[in-house]
Parts: structure tokens; sequence; C-alpha cells
């Protein structure tokens, strides 16, 4: 069976979490340390610093290095660092995540639903923004294929498949799923982007937020795109 890495600083041992939390900060505010600065920045027990960098290793929020600069100590070997890894730093884009759903319900609470879907449209604009410019660029590719690379600037690993009635957009990741887990109007706000720079109506069939493994929006097949394509193929 996999075992899940997933980070979870409160995971295991619930009354050493704030303090672990501590550590995996300091590391993110300071850089790769030595267990030694991280006793002393927080007032922390050698044996105190080493029960919570093993557990952050054994979580591999954490891994050793070897310093740029050695770190001397007296005359033996150079003190090894601790540093961040991915699946630490993940753990802060959590954090950052739960701040957007609390504005966002704070927004809801004081301006209403309007207030959350005029904010969810001022965030896809990028869209609307990006598309003409990467269609200038990149005659050669379909519409589906130009917002495949708008999406995937933004962070959302975009792929275009074929279909026999047009295309599917497919998005492998969503930087913003746990907040629209909540908030719908940010998927719907996309969809209405698609539709928009498109000229014509899309469908989402599926997306990240609610379960799905992938976001996946069916593009039907412009009559226009249809004579392109059967025009490239003539004259190949």
């Amino acid at each position: 069976m996999e075992i899940d890495r997933t980070t979870d600083l409160r995971a295991a041992d619930p009354a050493d979490a704030p303090t672990r939390e501590r550590v995996v900060r300091s590391i993110l505010e300071h850089g790769p340390s030595t267990a030694a600065a991280l006793g002393e920045r927080l007032a922390l027990t050698p044996a105190a610093v080493r029960r919570h960098l093993d557990h952050l290793l054994a979580e591999q929020a954490i891994e050793v290095r070897e310093p740029r600069i050695p770190l001397v100590r007296g005359r033996g070997r150079p003190a090894k660092v601790f540093a961040l890894t991915e699946t630490g730093r993940d753990h802060f884009e959590q954090q950052y995540d739960d701040l957007a759903v609390q504005a966002l319900r704070f927004l809801a609470e004081t301006g209403g639903d309007d207030a959350v879907k005029a904010f969810a449209e001022r965030r896809m604009s990028f869209v609307e923004e990006k598309f003409a410019t990467v269609a200038a660029e990149h005659p050669e590719l379909t519409p589906a294929e130009v917002l495949a690379r708008v999406f995937s600037g933004a962070g959302y690993a975009a792929s275009v498949k074929a279909l026999p009635v047009g295309e599917q957009l497919c998005q492998q990741h969503c930087p913003v799923s746990h907040v629209a887990h909540e908030f719908p109007q940010l998927c719907e706000a996309e969809t209405e982007a698609i539709s928009r720079v498109l000229g014509s109506h899309v469908q989402r069939l599926a997306t990240i937020a609610h379960g799905d493994g992938v976001c996946t929006t069916c593009i039907p097949q412009h009559p226009s795109t249809r004579a392109d394509k059967a025009e490239r193929v003539v004259s190949q």
C-alpha cells in the first residue's frame, strides 16, 4: 500500500504541533538553518530541536543539505543545515488557501453573492487579456490549444484532447480548487470566460473542486474551425 506523504504538521503528537509549526516557519523565514541556530532562535533545547527535526524529516517536510559556507563548530565537521522541501512549502500554500476562503466568506457576508461573482470575474480577466496575444503569436494553434497555453501559464497544467464533435480542454491542476469547493462562482466565471473568448457555448464536464481528477470543458467545433482543418489537410 502506498503511503501518503502529504505534510500535516498537526497529524501526530498534537501537543508538539505548535512548536513544529515554529520550526518550519523559522526555516521558511531565515532559509536553511542548523539545529543549533533553530534552537537559539526558538529557545529550544538540543534534544527538543532534534525531536522536531526528526519528525519533519520523516514527513519529508524538510531535508538535510550541506552548508554553502562551512559552519565549523570547533574542529569538528561542518554542521548540516535543514531546508524546506516542496512538500513543506505546500503546507504554507494550504494556509494561504484558508486565508482566501476566509476573505471570500467576509466578502459574501458584507457584499453578497454579487460581490463574490464580481471578484471571480475580475480574477479570470487574464483569460481575455492573454488569449489574443497568444493566438497572434501562434496562428497554428486551434482556439482550444491557445486556451491551454493561457491556462498553463497561470498554473493550470492544461492540455487539449480531440473529440468527434470538437475538443476537450483538460486542466490537470487547479490553483484555487480548495477555495472553489466552497465558492463555485470561481468555476462559473472560468467557464464564462472560456465561452466569451471562443464566442460559443462550452460545457463544463468535471471539476477538481468537486472531487474529479481533472477539470474538463467540452468545446464544440465551430464550423469555421472544421473548414480550416479541412483546408490544412488538403494543402498537405
